[in-house]
């Protein structure tokens, strides 16, 4: 079916992500998979990390809390640097599928208001621009 899952991680808003990542979870279980946890940090400090290896640092860690926490057997984690996330997030996660080589994304989303009304949300137009599923999770 499929070969690889590629989840979205913004690891300032974890709390947000349970049912995107219980999703991929199961998931993964159910069709022997490897997850593959993608973040997106900036070159300068965050709040998350002061810098991009202190952030693949932490999300390494997190997806293999994810993975010893939620039974999976295969799992991996890639940072990914940007000038701008706010601007090229949605560029820097459709390079990523093709990087990792992924052929299915489950991606949290959020309440629609307003601002998705005017602007594309970020799940909308990785589901939109991809060349695989995406599973967007609300």
């Amino acid at each position: 079916m499929y070969k690889k899952i590629m989840v979205p991680v913004d690891l300032a808003y974890v709390d947000r992500l349970e049912k995107a990542l219980a999703s991929a979870a199961d998931l993964s279980k159910s069709y022997g998979l490897p997850v593959c946890y993608v973040g997106v940090t900036t070159a300068t400090p965050s709040e998350v990390a002061r810098t991009p290896q202190e952030y693949a640092r932490k999300l390494d860690a997190f997806a293999a809390e994810e993975a010893r926490s939620r039974g999976l057997n295969g799992h991996e984690a890639k940072a990914y640097t940007s000038h701008d996330p706010a601007v090229d997030l949605d560029e820097k996660l459709l390079a990523a599928i093709k990087d990792v080589g992924a052929d299915l994304v489950v991606m949290a989303s959020h309440i629609p208001g307003l601002p998705e009304h005017i602007f594309a949300s970020n799940a909308g137009t990785v589901a939109m621009h991809a060349d695989v599923s995406v599973f967007v999770v609300r």
